[in-house]
């Protein structure tokens, strides 16, 4: 015998972010609001900052070159 009420029930879900509305989706809540996404993450968008890890690296070897 099947159980009844197993699922949840699912709504066409409304995704926002910053009061804008971006995708639908079918999800079990009916609006999520969301602070960062694909569209305005720096990574995408082109505004993240790399570091120089290979500076630092070549730093601590001759700082410590003897003790290594």
């Amino acid at each position: 015998m099947a159980k009844k009420n197993l699922h949840p029930e699912l709504y066409n879900t409304k995704i926002f972010c910053d009061g804008k509305f971006i995708l639908e989706l079918k999800t079990p809540k009916k609006e999520i609001y969301v602070e960062v996404w694909s569209e305005n993450h720096p990574f995408y968008i082109g505004s993240h900052k790399f570091f120089d890890f290979t500076g630092r690296i070549d730093k601590f070897k001759k700082k410590y070159k003897d003790n290594l």
